[in-house]
């Protein structure tokens, strides 16, 4: 086996310890030829880092040294030796500013070991390739969300990442931060002001719930409004594929800095499935995914689970069930396609940490929970769809799929509003939601000719939604020693409705013009019109687009390197909340013109796959959250810029072993935008984004036979980040730790998992309900599963 060894030290010590490494490797070779006994040297042992602060930039500095060592054709099978000087590590102290630099996390050193084992992962693998050693089976992976059309990730000219059912199995994955917990450039904040059971993912930097889209099975979730991430479910999943950047022009005007695309497994699928589990804080649920008796042609699927979640704070908890159904009859060249989505949500919502200064405040205790004593959160979501496909004109494809869902929603909540003992220390809503969206969508893809691929086609989006409320004024004690009993309002005054509809055609051609080139273009057509309450109609209608190329600059067996350029010109309408306050409007419409670059590279016969890209977005009219007479609210805020790179290797090893190491860098700044502060109008240019971090790192290690011991290990980092646009609060950067163990025998298995080991609260997201307010990281949690397979 290849072994890749890390030395640090000075540069002449390091030069004597690795000439001492060499003599001591000479004489063990002689001794195995004689038969003489070896014993261990201390040398082989590679000196620890001298302080932990440079342990951050050495990380990667170790992972670039180590593809490129592991990449030259004269390294030895045996050996690698990679010297690491204080002069080397020292250039990268550029990457982080001093605050960070100063910080010695005993938890980054886990990360350290991990970020290690990918990189003698990656010489293994590297060293097996030069060896006529049995090659490791890897399954190719499939995305369609780039295109509609299946594809390689690798033969799309955008950052895109695809994980399989079994990897979120792998990972013991139930929620979409421990099923995002390694993917590049990505990190999901748990809860929010959707509830414990959401989320809000941040893309290059920019962390806003409507900024991104969520698809599943071809459908967009949550239609013309937010994405629903509460009613998310990843039981039965086939693939969840990830695309950074704005969403393709087969999608419509959705989304700005990326896609989540959940696919279920299909209708046909035989295998079944039953969990059960409990955990932390009276935590617990199971469910099942089941083939249904079916008929000739006819296939059919059902997923059903129920799920509770408690935390520290025991007023906080949600409850949820869900249920999924699939049916399809498929024949040679056509297939249609029925589904059935049905969430059940009933949640005891949390309350955001407020801020006063530089930081959260020290007056409030860290669980507090100023809700009514009454408080709920609740939402019952239905979804219904169909689609087919069939041959039409001459060998071309039309494909049709149409949808629609009701979402009923009721609140009951208040968060704190004065820092102090004082009567009406906090404000509290009553409201009820009901939206109805309808999304339809036809389109032909016509076969390859003269070397290029064209689809057609066009959608419609419809929502319309309205929300019926009341505020109140309440009093709580600042200790949160009890809760506060408080009679629902009856008179529900105030109204927030907005009825959209987005229609638009769409164009795009792959084009194929050399062997190693692919190009691939897309224009689309945008029309929208809005309206909030009874005010008048507003109408939008502009071109969006995109241009990508991806080269095969170098190709051997299945290694190869490709780089990848694109450009998308983005438009999307301005996003609605439901917000009582009154003077809200229709916003600006928000658009966006981003450029990227990379590079996308395997080798080790398939076992390493690395991909780098760089890119800068350029916002206009970005929506955010403000306060209008007590009350959330949204406005524009003019021009922002998001730049940055990102890097990610993905590694297989012998003995269904695998490793992921990522890094990204993330910088979101304010071009042109003034906002009133105390009533003083402030320009805020050139100021970092509030809560996006520059620096995300995350690595794992997983072990996942068939049949054995499983095990995964998987460290983030999550790097300084402002919590306010004035950038005068500063939070520190933090660690996590998640660990899982467990075992496979037969059909059955049964696995430990624990979150954030370390029990890091550091504040993750902002409320748009309260105003300078932040959730928390959830705290440290096990959970106990048993599956078995039928």
């Amino acid at each position: 086996m290849g072994r890749v060894r890390v030395v640090l030290g000075r540069p002449g010590a390091v030069e004597r310890r690795a000439a001492r490494a060499r003599t001591h490797e000479a004489g063990a070779r002689r001794r195995r030829r004689t038969g003489h006994r070896i014993r261990s040297c201390p040398h082989r042992r590679a000196a620890r880092p001298r302080c932990q602060d440079r342990a951050r930039a050495l990380l990667s500095i170790c992972l670039a040294e180590c593809v490129q060592a592991g990449s030259r054709n004269e390294a030895s099978p045996r050996q690698r030796l990679l010297v690491v000087t204080p002069a080397r590590y020292e250039d990268a102290g550029y990457l982080f500013d001093n605050q960070e630099a100063s910080v010695i996390s005993a938890t980054f050193a886990y990360a350290f070991g991990v970020g290690a084992a990918v990189l003698a992962l990656a010489g293994w693998a590297q060293a097996q390739s030069q060896t006529p050693a049995t090659p490791v089976a890897i399954a190719e992976k499939v995305e369609v969300v780039a295109t509609r059309l299946p594809e390689s990730p690798d033969e799309v000219p955008a950052a895109i990442e695809v994980l399989t059912g079994d990897d979120l199995r792998n990972l013991g994955a139930t929620t979409l931060k421990d099923a995002l917990a390694l993917a590049a450039g990505v990190e999901v904040a748990p809860g929010g002001d959707t509830g414990p059971a959401g989320s809000v993912p941040e893309f290059w930097g920019l962390r806003e719930l409507d900024a991104f889209l969520l698809v599943v099975d071809d459908i967009p979730w949550g239609g013309a409004f937010n994405p629903a991430l509460t009613s998310l479910s990843l039981r039965d999943v086939e693939r969840v594929e990830i695309l950074r950047g704005a969403a393709p022009v087969t999608f419509g005007a959705t989304s700005f800095v990326g896609v989540i695309h959940v696919v279920h497994k299909a209708a046909a699928a035989q295998t079944s499935y039953a969990t059960g589990q409990f955990g932390s804080y009276g935590s617990g649920g199971g469910g099942i995914d089941v083939a249904l008796p079916s008929s000739a042609r006819w296939r059919s699927r059902l997923s059903a689970d129920v799920d509770r979640q408690g935390f520290r704070d025991e007023r906080t908890s949600y409850a949820r069930g869900h249920a999924l159904y699939r049916g399809a009859i498929a024949g040679a060249s056509s297939r249609t396609w029925v589904m059935t989505d049905l969430s059940w949500l009933s949640q005891n919502p949390a309350s955001p940490h407020p801020r006063e200064g530089a930081g959260l405040s020290s007056n409030v205790p860290q669980d507090a929970n100023y809700n009514q004593a009454n408080a709920f959160l609740d939402e019952t979501r239905l979804t219904a769809a169909f689609g087919t496909e069939r041959p039409v004109f001459q060998a071309a494809s039309l494909g049709i799929a149409a949808s629609y869902t009701h979402s009923a929603q009721s609140q009951f909540r208040g968060f704190l509003t004065d820092i102090a003992n004082t009567a009406g220390n906090a404000t509290g809503l009553r409201e009820n939601i009901d939206i109805n969206d309808i999304y339809a969508d036809a389109h032909i893809t016509w076969p390859e000719r003269s070397h290029v691929r064209v689809i057609g086609g066009g959608d419609l989006l419809f929502g319309n939604g309205e929300g019926r409320g009341a505020t109140f004024a309440y009093t709580v004690p600042l200790d949160a020693g009890s809760a506060t009993n408080v009679t629902e309002p009856v008179n529900l005054n105030l109204d927030a409705e907005s009825r959209r509809m987005f229609v638009g055609g769409y164009l795009l051609a792959e084009i194929v013009p050399a062997p190693k080139v692919r190009i691939s273009t897309g224009l689309r057509v945008n029309a929208t019109v809005e309206r909030r309450g009874e005010g008048e109609s507003v109408t939008h209608a502009r071109p969006s687009g995109s241009v990508g190329a991806i080269v095969s600059v170098w190709q051997q067996g299945a290694n190869h390197v490709r780089v990848f350029a694109d450009y998308r010109n983005t438009f999307k309408p301005a996003a609605f909340d439901f917000s009582l306050a009154e003077n809200e409007g229709v916003l600006e419409p928000e658009t966006a013109r981003s450029v990227e670059s990379g590079v996308k590279l395997r080798t080790a016969a398939g076992r390493l796959d690395v991909e780098a890209s760089g890119f800068r977005m350029s916002f206009t009219n970005l929506v955010t959250a403000t306060v209008v007479n007590g009350l959330p609210a949204l406005i524009n805020s003019g021009e922002t810029r998001f730049q940055g790179f990102e890097v990610a290797a993905d590694g297989h090893g012998p003995r269904n072993l695998s490793g992921r190491a990522a890094y990204s860098f993330h910088d979101g700044t304010f071009v042109d935008f003034v906002q009133a502060f105390d009533g003083v109008p402030t320009q805020l240019a050139g100021k970092r984004f509030e809560m996006s971090a520059r620096h995300l790192f995350s690595a794992g290690v997983i072990l996942a036979p068939r049949d054995g011991v499983i095990a995964d290990l998987i460290v983030k980092h999550t790097g300084d980040r402002y919590l306010n646009k004035r950038n005068t609060a500063l939070a520190r950067p933090f660690d996590t730790v998640d660990i899982g163990i467990g075992y496979r025998f037969k059909q059955y298995e049964v696995r430990l998992d624990g979150r954030n080991l370390g029990d890091r609260r550091d504040p993750v997201s902002e409320s748009e309900l309260g105003d300078a307010q932040y959730y928390r990281l959830f705290p440290r949690t096990l959970r106990l599963s048993a599956g078995v397979r039928f």
